[in-house]
This record gives C-alpha cells, sequence and structure tokens, in this order.
C-alpha cells in the first residue's frame, strides 16, 4: 500500500505544478482548463453560470487499452 500510496502522491504534487505525469504506454495524468460556460438547475430548470476551472485529466495508454481488449 505504501507504493500506491507514494504513487498518488507523487501525482498530485506534479499536478499542482501543472505539470504532466506519463507512464509511457500505460496512463498519463495531465491538467487542462475547462472554460466558463452556462448549465442549467436540474431542481429549477433555471440557467446559471459554470465558471472556469482547472480539472485534472486521465488518458489510458496504448497498453492499458490493448489489456482490456
Amino acid at each position: 500500500m505504501k507504493g500506491v500510496d507514494g504513487f498518488i502522491g507523487a501525482v498530485k504534487k506534479a499536478l499542482k505544478k501543472r505539470e504532466r505525469v506519463a507512464h509511457f504506454g500505460f496512463e498519463t495524468f495531465s491538467v487542462m482548463k475547462r472554460s466558463a460556460r452556462k448549465g442549467r438547475n436540474p431542481q429549477t430548470g433555471k440557467e446559471i453560470r459554470i465558471a472556469a476551472r482547472k480539472v485534472s485529466k486521465f488518458t489510458a495508454g496504448k497498453l492499458l487499452k490493448d489489456s482490456i481488449k
């Protein structure tokens, strides 16, 4: 479990610095900016403004994709 905790901690630190983390062929973690947009409150149907924000992005690599086929 220490190895997994260490990996997660390293990914968090890198993403906070806006760095990209890649395990070639397996996975890539990165930060992307999501633009502000309009949305709807599902309870009232009223239009709301959703603020811009930074979000984490995970992309599966070829080895990972091929392993689950």
